[in-house]
């Protein structure tokens, strides 16, 4: 096993067990920064993850720079209206290439040595490069040294990146979820606007945020507002192996504005979505809700072991509910998931303090309640064991060249 990783393969293993007999990841993997870094590069990374909105770049020539634990990228909308993702890194001495989102009339400049790039990536000017003046040099193949891109995919708004080559193709991570939500004609999308975005710095590791929201077993103590009318016993769980895990609700009707105009629905739907919910943990860090008048998705940014950054945003059926008649509708409704979210805010804060506490060594699970949960373990405790086994067979190879 590498050193790189604060975990053994049996807790690995445990994780892994039937959900009756198996433990939860221990402590190292909410606290340690070790674990962080191996787990950007082998869980983050080599699946695909969310980095940003394609509502964050809506103009062409619009730049975002987005940062994945550390590690600079550059979100962008090119002449053609195609979101693209680079390192945000100048292929000459490093430098940072955007610092702030801004709009790209021409070329992306790098702010040391004016090294300018399309919005391709491909290098465009070098001046001076070749002595004052003289902006080539022999012997130097500009196409060689344009900005390195991403593995670029972009869904229900949601901008996905990987690092990995061998990570699947986009269709296929996405195809199981699309295909449980098939009734929704989410291509008539559209963002609420400002009103419609909420953002939350929270004390936790990543990994609590999804753990929490699988589950439904929490509503009666941190949601009795929620569950005032999506009662515990109205829900079930939802599991899809190594892909997808959270919970449904048969009665979701809040009442948002007394009088208030009703939100327009999704075309054609099946009746069983009129009080029906779904609320899915995408993998990694996508944290999904759909209803028969809206969609939200909320973005986990992990910032440190201790602390992630919630995006969420609110997204309504065509351009009608864009409108001022609908603005009192928009802003109760964000209110209430903002409550709701807010709630939740305790409670894995709770779980984080409580990592640092040697009595506790990963938990157990409900085999009723807590398989949405277990479900992500599993999966994160995978793509652990595969990265252990990558970089074990690295440093094998390593010491047979010695």
């Amino acid at each position: 096993m590498s050193t790189a990783l604060p975990l053994t393969e049996s807790q690995l293993a445990s994780v892994r067990r039937p959900i009756a007999e198996a433990s939860g990841l221990p402590n190292d993997a909410y606290v340690s920064d070790a674990y962080l870094r191996f787990e950007r590069d082998y869980v983050l990374g080599r699946t695909w993850t969310c980095v940003g909105l394609g509502k964050d770049v809506p103009n062409l020539g619009d730049a975002v720079p987005v940062n994945l634990l550390g590690l600079p990228l550059l979100l962008l909308r090119d002449h053609e209206g195609r979101i693209k993702v680079f390192h945000n890194v100048c292929s000459h001495r490093g430098m940072e290439l955007v610092s702030h989102s801004c709009r790209v009339e021409t070329v992306l400049r790098c702010p040391y040595h004016s090294w300018a790039y399309d919005l391709d990536g491909r290098l465009r000017a070098t001046p001076h490069i070749g002595g004052p003046g003289r902006n080539s040099c022999e012997g130097f193949d500009r196409a060689r040294y344009g900005l390195k891109p991403v593995r670029t995919a972009v869904w229900l708004d949601m901008v996905f990146v990987t690092l990995s080559d061998d990570a699947p193709p986009f269709e296929a991570y996405a195809a199981p979820l699309a295909a449980r939500w098939k009734d929704f004609d989410t291509g008539l999308i559209r963002h609420g606007g400002p009103d419609s975005s909420l953002r939350f710095e929270v004390n936790c590791n990543w990994k609590l945020a999804v753990e929490n929201y699988c589950e439904a077993y929490h509503l009666p103590w941190v949601h009795p507002g929620l569950n005032s009318y999506s009662r515990l016993e109205d829900h079930y769980n939802i599991e899809a192996e190594g892909q997808y895990a959270g919970q449904g609700s048969l009665v979701y009707t809040p009442v948002l504005v007394e009088g208030g105009p009703p939100f327009p629905r999704f075309p054609d739907l099946p009746e069983k979505w009129t009080t029906g919910a779904e609320y899915v943990a995408l993998f990694p860090n996508v944290l999904l809700g759909i209803h028969a008048d809206h969609l939200f998705a909320m973005r986990l940014e992990p910032v440190a072991a201790d602390r992630t950054v919630e995006h969420l945003d609110l997204y309504y059926v065509g351009d009608e509910p864009l409108g001022e008649d609908y603005a009192a509708m928009r802003a109760a409704n964000a209110g209430a998931w903002r409550a709701v979210f807010e709630e939740d805010i305790g409670v894995v804060e709770g779980m984080q303090r409580g990592r640092a506490s040697p009595a506790f060594g990963g938990g157990t699970f409900s085999p009723v309640m807590d398989g949405p949960t277990h479900c992500f373990h599993r999966w994160v405790a995978a793509k652990l064991s595969e990265g252990v086994g990558e970089t074990g067979r690295r440093s094998s190879a390593g010491l047979m060249a010695d």
